[in-house]
């Protein structure tokens, strides 16, 4: 079993569905095979996140992809949405790292 998300023309993440990666007779690549029309499908890994995969294996991907997260050619990434415009990304692990909130006690 695999996951895969599915790509509009911006890398922006439109669904993430359940299907094949074994191998299949005149099925070379499930990426390809399960692409809609004018759309980009990426295989994603369920036990990835930050760059780790949580079950000891290899990470792939950094993350695993959701709807409105964004595929990262060059970073070969899931990106999930920016929270707010003061947080910056984290090269290393795909994700954002936002300044603390000032607390105050009254």
């Amino acid at each position: 079993m695999a996951h895969y998300a599915v790509l509009d023309s911006n890398n922006f993440v439109t669904d993430v569905f359940v299907g094949r990666d074994d191998v299949v007779e005149g099925i070379e690549n499930w990426e390809t095979y399960y692409a809609p029309e004018g759309y980009t499908v990426k295989q994603t890994s369920y036990n990835t996140s930050g760059g780790v995969h949580l079950l000891g294996g290899t990470p792939f991907r950094k993350n695993y992809a959701g709807i409105g997260f964004t595929y990262d050619e060059a970073r070969d990434a899931f990106i999930p949405p920016q929270p707010s415009p003061d947080c910056t990304l984290d090269e290393e692990t795909c994700l954002w790292v936002c300044p603390e909130e000032e607390v105050t006690n009254g």
